[in-house]
């Protein structure tokens, strides 16, 4: 049975928080914070867009300020040191690179690192802006290379996307791959044969119950297991030093490859990121229930640690679909 969250008050009576530090209960210090810009796509991947998604009103969405001054108060009061822009589809803010070069302002009080996760499709012409603006890297979605099975799992061409990981090769950028049995399983080695060629490195994904439409089974997950098994046979594989991040890393021949496998080896034990959603609720895990509304008055550094000291265990705790309104193109990759 699960134990009530303790209220603020509670926690501030007791001196659980430490200036600098935002901890959960589980002794878990969170150093990364990833913010959606948006909860609108140009693509409806079927492991994350429901079949009828309803967008939020633009007026909704956090301005570039409330952006900034929520990002000045992770950083500065809390100890956040890298922040990840995610989407829906974050290329779609025209203003995401005034975002990037207002988040590099907060370098000299603590930052170290800004991301950008994308689907890749409108890199190609908004990349050199990025780049100017102060991003250091960013991961995109490449669940196939072949046409048919990419337009099947995404209802996009593959080609733009394609151009845009060309464009962005100018940063340090990792390629991210959903893999689900039956649709994509089979590009398992051909992606690893083409990422090792063009010296880029690739990380397979588990298949996780976020899309909100019942489309995930057990049965579709690929593990971890099973797809250095489709390797094996064709390459070398050393397992590298694991640290925070959520993939187990290996030496693929010689590059170099990562899994996230949340299903079959759960990484909650090691977590050290929050989750913003486009209209500034804070999510601590992945898999959480709801989230605590950061907007409006009062102590927002409070609130942010309150949620965070009462963050669940994850997704080791209560495996499977998750209750919640929110689907996963609202709450961000």
């Amino acid at each position: 049975m699960t134990a009530a969250p303790l209220p603020l008050a509670e926690l501030l009576r007791r001196g659980t928080f430490q200036p600098g530090v935002l901890r959960d209960s589980h002794g878990r210090v969170k150093r990364k914070l990833r913010i959606s810009l948006t909860d609108r796509c140009n693509f409806r991947c079927r492991y994350c867009m429901p079949e009828q998604p309803s967008f939020l009103p633009r007026n909704r969405l956090l301005s570039r300020g409330e952006l900034r001054e929520l990002a000045r108060v992770f950083v500065a009061e809390l100890g956040i040191t890298q922040i990840r822009l995610t989407g829906g589809e974050p290329l779609l803010r025209r203003d995401l690179p005034d975002i990037v070069a207002d988040l590099g302002a907060l370098r000299p009080l603590g930052l170290e690192r800004i991301s950008l996760t994308t689907n890749g499709a409108l890199l190609e012409r908004r990349i050199v802006a990025l780049r100017e603006a102060g991003l250091d890297d960013l991961n995109v979605s490449l669940d196939a290379r072949t046409p048919e099975a990419f337009r099947a799992l995404t209802g996009a061409p593959v080609e733009p996307v394609l151009r845009g990981i060309e464009a962005a090769r100018t940063l340090p950028l990792k390629i991210n791959t959903v893999v689900i049995r039956g649709y994509n399983d089979r590009e398992i080695l051909p992606l690893a044969r083409w990422a090792l060629d063009e010296d880029l490195e690739l990380r397979f994904i588990e298949f996780m119950p976020l899309d909100g439409r019942g489309f995930w089974s057990r049965d579709k997950v690929v593990t971890e297991v099973e797809i250095l098994e489709v390797l094996a046979p064709h390459f070398p594989i050393q397992p590298l030093p694991r640290d925070a991040s959520p993939a187990a890393r290996y030496r693929l021949g010689a590059g170099a490859l990562g899994v996230i496998s949340t299903i079959s080896n759960p990484f909650c034990a090691s977590c050290d990121r929050v989750r913003l959603t486009a209209d500034g609720a804070l999510y601590a895990c992945l898999f959480s229930a709801r989230g605590t509304d950061l907007k409006g008055p009062g102590d927002v550094a409070a609130r942010i640690r309150a949620a965070v000291w009462n963050k669940e265990a994850g997704y080791v705790a209560h495996p499977g679909y998750v209750q919640r309104a929110i689907t996963m193109h609202h709450l961000g990759g």
